[in-house]
């Protein structure tokens, strides 16, 4: 936002000669932030100490930080995918349950998405625009930054569409969803289930390819990308994947939630 001063008008001078003490009024106010200016600048350069405050080490290290978490979460997943595996070779043992107690254990276990589950899939493709982009088509207005990019929006409708299409499980880049994951972006990047992505974002379903990509179609979110992406160019790619596996999730699945403070 930019601000401006009203000039002061050159209406016609008049006899009376002006008056010499002390400052008039618009005098006093540029005085006052030429002044407030020098003591911002100061301080700033007191701060900084020489160094460039837009590119500041703290803030490299917090994108560090975010990314080593995500890393270590990674690895925490993989190390638990290992002992749960352990776990269910030691179950497989006569553990003195009955056959049809086994069966309803898998079918929980696959409704919650720890089972690995395979068939027909489908795998939708969002990425960003290109920096340079403009309107391909008359009427639209040029882009402004938000255009260009993928949004949780973007992400969420996909997800919802291809539920409402039947899908047997999803995975969202290389991690499967249950019931409480949450698809949430922050800035430009992806944040799943304490892991960080950035695009393109590739997300594959399992189940009827055809009910899955009319489920696709149907939505009014999606046709409402489908915009940006015939405007402003947006990434979007549907492709068959033929016959394939999702992993089972291997994340935690514990609640958490807040607590009211003491």
């Amino acid at each position: 936002m930019s601000n401006s001063a009203d000039s002061p008008g050159s209406g016609s001078m008049g006899s009376t000669p002006a008056r010499r003490a002390g400052l008039p009024p618009m005098r006093i106010l540029t005085v006052a932030v030429f002044a407030l200016a020098g003591l911002i600048f100061f301080t700033s350069f007191n701060t900084a100490k020489g160094t460039d405050i837009r590119t500041d080490a703290s803030l490299l290290k917090l994108s560090d930080l975010i990314q080593e978490r995500s890393r270590k979460n990674k690895g925490l997943d993989e190390s638990n995918a290992t002992l749960r595996g352990n776990v269910e070779s030691l179950a497989e043992g006569d553990d003195k349950s009955t056959k049809a107690q086994d069966e309803k254990l898998t079918g929980l276990e696959q409704s919650a998405g720890t089972r690995k589950v395979a068939g027909q899939a489908v795998t939708v493709t969002l990425n960003d625009a290109p920096p340079n982009a403009t309107a391909k088509l008359p009427g639209y207005p040029e882009p402004q930054p938000d255009y260009l990019v993928i949004h949780q929006q973007d992400l969420q409708a996909v997800v919802n569409a291809l539920w409402q299409g039947g899908a047997k499980g999803i995975k969202v880049m290389d991690q499967r969803l249950i019931s409480t994951s949450a698809v949430r972006c922050v800035g430009n990047t992806l944040i799943l289930q304490g892991r960080v992505y950035s695009p393109p974002y590739k997300i594959t379903a399992v189940g009827d390819p055809v009910k899955l990509k009319q489920a696709l179609a149907d939505s009014p979110a999606i046709q409402n990308y489908m915009v940006y992406v015939n405007v402003y160019g947006l990434g979007w790619k549907v492709t068959d994947d033929g016959t394939m596996a999702l992993p089972g999730y291997s994340g935690t699945v514990d609640l958490h939630y807040a607590k009211p403070a003491e």
